[in-house]
């Protein structure tokens, strides 16, 4: 395929040796200790985007940000689980509608092993497509797709309907090495580049190990990067009452938070020449109207 030859990078216009970056906030929507991490790792950070729980309880609070900050870069993290003990949300078209999806109190799934054993294929993907309905209702423009905890992205049924998604909406996804694409999963990603969908080179999806490891994993990481263009996720939140009270890495979310919201981690950055863009830039590749050039950006990019 052509675009084994050319990285996405290149196909924005970078040299081949170029290091590119799209650090992406996950999560927003979950709560509101989570939301204010990413809103201000948005504004005050070195994060790039984003991606919405839709079918979390604090939703509208993630949406109104974005009406507000129309050049935020935003997407909608597809979810078919709900994996804390204490705290829970159903799929957006109810449990009646979806009933393959839910257990017997009406939860999303708390793992992607019970969502592989008990879902059926068609009922996730209406659910899906209805998480994205809801987010464009809401005035979100969405940059982008990808999947919470990685379901949609580690059988090949579900990445298909991860695949057809992204090709319905033209919209670029998550997406594992190339690499490792082609050896776990080549047709998929046949599928993909006959659609012309735009995915990352690389993604880093593991964060620290442990909490004192935080500003040295993140430094040498930003250090190694590959040439071509790099997804980092992570999940910037506050850790205050509200987080602790239901997420088992608060701390390790606002480590995150305090890493990449620092001068030292803009400053490290600029130092490695490493260039910072959104999933917009990679939507215009699929999207190449000229309305779609020159979108404001939300802040500075270092």
């Amino acid at each position: 395929m052509a675009n084994e030859t050319k990285s996405t990078a290149e196909r924005l216009g970078y040299k081949a040796d170029a290091r590119v970056l799209i650090l992406n906030a996950d999560d927003f929507g979950m709560c509101h200790d989570q939301n204010e991490g990413v809103m201000r790792g948005l504004k005050e950070g070195i994060f790039t985007s984003s991606t919405i729980l839709v079918t979390c309880p604090w939703f509208e609070e993630a949406a109104e940000f974005a009406r507000n900050n129309p050049a935020a870069d935003l997407g909608v993290h597809l979810t078919l689980t709900a994996e804390w003990d204490s705290y829970k949300w159903g799929p957006v078209l109810g449990r009646r509608a979806v009933p393959s999806l839910v257990d017997e109190r009406g939860y999303l799934w708390q793992t992607v092993a019970q969502v592989y054993e008990h879902a059926r294929l068609d009922e996730a993907e209406a659910e899906l497509r209805a998480q994205i309905e809801k987010a464009l209702a809401a005035g979100i423009d969405a940059t982008h797709l990808d999947s919470h905890m990685g379901t949609l992205q580690l059988r090949a049924d579900y990445h298909e309907i991860y695949a057809r998604l992204a090709t319905e909406y033209r919209l670029p996804i998550r997406l594992a090495s190339r690499k490792m694409m082609r050896d776990q999963m080549g047709p998929i990603l046949d599928q993909l580049d006959k659609a012309g969908v735009v995915t990352p080179d690389h993604l880093v999806f593991h964060g620290p190990s442990k909490l004192a490891e935080t500003e040295s994993y993140w430094s040498d990481l930003i250090r190694s990067l590959f040439p071509g263009v790099t997804e980092i996720l992570c999940h910037p939140a506050l850790a205050r009452d509200e987080l602790k009270s239901c997420a088992r890495d608060a701390l390790q979310r606002e480590a995150d938070f305090r890493y990449f919201t620092s001068d030292k981690t803009r400053k490290l950055v600029a130092v490695e020449g490493v260039k910072l863009v959104g999933f917009r830039e990679l939507r215009n590749l699929m999207r190449p109207e000229p309305s779609n050039s020159g979108s404001p950006s939300l802040k500075g990019r270092g």
